[in-house]
């Protein structure tokens, strides 16, 4: 079923979590009416709360594009209904830890989450190498449960629940925005992929939005940074623990952009987006662990596994036809690229055609049009490097849970 977008906006946030010391989060039926929503970074935004470690915090938060939809009113569109970029990814906080200083570690547990009724997965330009694997833009829909989604839009795939938060972190310090905007200009004046401050849409937009007082400073949360943010790690499950920086004092703890399931890669730019209730608890680390390069985390060796009894991969090397340079080094304008038919060491590309093999597998072998084969890719496959010292030529492999196709 496919149905042009005529959609009514509905609010589908999930009942409050059981037992929780503190419950933050879930006002109003955007992010601009909810005072403990964010969706930008900056270190004098305002705390939304008060936690003490080891309380119970519950945050009800909103799926990445801040939209409540109906999966009876359609399967999917040719492109998202969101009001623009500029809501994504709209976070539950800043909390205040009490007692947590600038220069401690915060150990966050998540206790439990609970998904919304309803996700959705896009495949856009900002997905990974959509270009090279034949992908047309599409948004589809699907039905959540606390086992499996399954979407009209992709009949015969069912995925398990595996739902993890894509964002958990703390606020940087004054001097940390600073030296972030400096190399991400850099970066951009050099032809570099970023997303730079935008005030559209921003909150709160008290600070952050078109008429906010520090407007130019508010970073994005499309990228990870040191402090956390946008780790998208599919690990990050019930159970584990995540190590992250107290920058200022109180910290600053927000989580949001919450999945479903994600297939390590993320490939098609979203995993099963989803509303959410989540329950985390915290504890300030006597013993620090050091967290320049970024967060740590830790849990069971359960979360790692594919949720599959059996699998089909495949693999890819940094090989290209000759002539052509790859998109993500465009911006390089090396005279040297284009001409060579093998690259050395270059990950991304390795990816890149790892997936290009798995999508032909997928339409080939289950009979999906490639852009369906790009989303199954990007809530069920996972990306994994195979090896990084047979150079010139890495590898990088592509697995396919086989149990996700429920007419097999």
């Amino acid at each position: 079923m496919k149905i042009c977008l005529n959609l009514i906006p509905v609010l589908l946030l999930v009942p409050i979590a059981a037992n929780a010391d503190i419950v933050i989060g879930g006002d109003g039926s955007r992010c601009s009416e909810d005072s403990a929503c964010i969706n930008r970074i900056h270190p004098d935004i305002p705390m939304a709360a008060s936690a003490k470690p080891g309380e119970r915090i519950t945050m009800q938060g909103r799926d990445a594009g801040d939209m409540h939809l109906d999966p009876d009113e359609y399967a999917e569109a040719e492109s998202s209904p969101r009001d623009g970029f500029g809501v994504v990814h709209p976070l539950v906080g800043p909390v205040h830890i009490e007692g947590a200083q600038a220069g401690d570690v915060l150990a966050v547990t998540i206790e439990a989450i609970k998904p919304g009724p309803v996700g959705w997965t896009s495949a856009s330009a900002f997905g990974f190498a959509g270009d090279r694997v034949g992908s047309e833009d599409r948004f589809i829909l699907w039905r959540l449960n606390e086992q499996y989604a399954e979407s009209d839009a992709i009949p015969g795939v069912r995925i398990p629940n595996a739902s993890f938060p894509g964002v958990v972190m703390t606020l940087p310090n004054a001097t940390q925005l600073a030296d972030i905007l400096d190399r991400e200009k850099r970066l951009a004046d050099a032809g570099g992929a970023i997303f730079g401050p935008d005030p559209s849409l921003a909150e709160p937009a008290s600070l952050c939005g078109e008429e906010g007082t520090k407007s130019a400073e508010c970073l994005r949360t499309i990228p990870p940074r040191e402090h956390g943010g946008n780790l998208d790690i599919r690990y990050l499950q019930t159970g584990v623990t995540i190590y992250l920086p107290c920058n200022i004092d109180g910290c600053g703890l927000a989580i949001g952009d919450f999945h479903y399931a994600q297939g390590d890669g993320e490939v098609s730019g979203t995993a099963i987006e989803m509303d959410a209730d989540i329950t985390v608890t915290t504890r300030i680390v006597s013993e620090r662990p050091n967290l320049a390069h970024g967060p740590h985390y830790e849990g069971s060796a359960a979360m790692l596994a594919i949720p599959s009894q059996r699998f089909y991969a495949t693999t890819g090397f940094p090989l290209k036809e000759a002539g052509k340079v790859p998109r993500d080094l465009a911006y390089l304008a090396s005279t040297k690229i284009a001409d060579l038919p093998n690259l050395s060491k270059d990950l991304s590309l390795a990816a890149a055609n790892a997936l290009a093999a798995m999508i032909d597998h997928i339409v080939s072998r289950y009979g999906y049009d490639r852009t369906q084969a790009y989303i199954i890719a990007s809530v069920a496959v996972d990306l994994r490097i195979a090896q990084l010292v047979d150079v010139p030529n890495v590898g990088v492999t592509a697995i396919l849970p086989l149990d996700i196709f429920t007419a097999r």
